[in-house]
């Protein structure tokens, strides 16, 4: 089994930081690509921001400049810096993780989701 476990969400004002992070553990052979999605209310769940196990990103136009994704291996752990927020940021974030799991079996694993909340 695996598990993705988030922290690091909130309530900020318009402009504040926050940086969320998400652990993966369980029989985990290696992970592949993690990402960030969120979902505002009454909004589909759209991708933030994606990172490979080689390090190369992609960001939304929405959110280019302001959030930075990152990971360690090490700790099958990616991270979202988020900076100069707006209200509209305002959704749940899920964290995403492409694993390989030991016997070659590949899957995607979602996190139960962490709030952030931007006031103006």
């Amino acid at each position: 089994q695996v598990h993705l476990v988030e922290s690091g969400g909130g309530l900020v004002q318009a402009g504040g930081s926050l940086r969320l992070s998400c652990a993966a553990s369980g029989s985990i052979l290696s992970i592949n690509t993690m990402g960030w999605y969120r979902q505002a209310p009454g909004k589909q769940r759209e991708l933030v921001t994606a990172i490979t196990s080689g390090g190369s990103t992609t960001y939304a136009d929405s959110v280019k400049g302001r959030f930075t994704i990152s990971r360690d291996n090490t700790k099958n752990t990616v991270y979202l810096q988020m900076n100069s927020l707006k209200p509209e940021d305002t959704a749940v974030y899920y964290c995403n993780a492409a694993v390989v799991r030991s016997g070659g079996l590949r899957r995607d694993y979602w996190g139960q989701g962490t709030q952030v909340t931007v006031s103006s």
